[in-house]
């Protein structure tokens, strides 16, 4: 199957962020995102029970075939320190993207592998997320509040650590530290960049 064309723009851009190269630039700050013209993130706050089991299903599942494999992942892709409070209301928006665009390229593979079924509704539930995301960026502009500055301190060591994983981290341990993370990602790190300046 194919890489999402969303998936592809996203590891993209991070590409272009970490080498430096291009012109691209972070969004502009974002603040309440139901304000936001184009922004739809509020629903996001807290999933439904029905999306939620699906994931649970799906880790569930994971883990039990894990128990069967022998991975020695020394490295933590996502340690306890990775919290988007940490950074600047703009920051988190580019984090969580890519964030996101890591988790669905991992967990497209594992589909077209071995668990499609059980993972089409979490996939349809991410890809959506992103997309309403990336509308949010797009709808506040282009330009970081310091024009023409490249993400430094924090979110460059992030977004170098999300872009450098697929090729430092063995398969099996990228799904693991992607699969863990996984309500990390949706009950900590997605309702706060819904929550805005409001996540303090």
């Amino acid at each position: 199957r194919n890489t999402d064309p969303a998936v592809a723009r996203s590891l993209a851009l991070i590409a272009v962020v970490v080498t430096g190269t291009g012109a691209a630039a972070g969004p502009q700050p974002l603040r309440h995102f139901p304000d936001a013209g184009g922004c739809n993130l509020a629903q996001f706050k807290s999933l439904s029970p029905q999306e939620l089991q699906a994931f649970k299903k799906a880790k569930d599942t994971f883990e039990e075939s894990l128990s069967l494999k022998a991975w020695t992942c020394r490295l933590r892709l996502f340690p306890r320190t990775w919290d988007l409070q940490q950074l600047q209301v703009w920051e988190r928006p580019v984090a969580l993207e890519a964030e996101l665009a890591l988790t669905l390229k991992v967990l497209g593979s594992m589909a077209d592998a071995s668990q499609g079924d059980i993972l089409d509704q979490p996939l349809h539930t991410l890809r959506h997320i992103h997309s309403e995301l990336q509308a949010c960026v797009s709808a506040r502009g282009t330009q970081a509040p310091n024009a023409g500055s490249r993400p430094r301190g924090r979110l460059h060591h992030w977004l170098h650590r999300l872009h450098e994983a697929p090729k430092k981290e063995a398969p099996g341990c990228l799904e693991t530290s992607v699969m863990f993370n996984l309500f990390r990602l949706l009950t900590r790190d997605l309702k706060c960049v819904a929550s805005g300046d409001l996540c303090v």
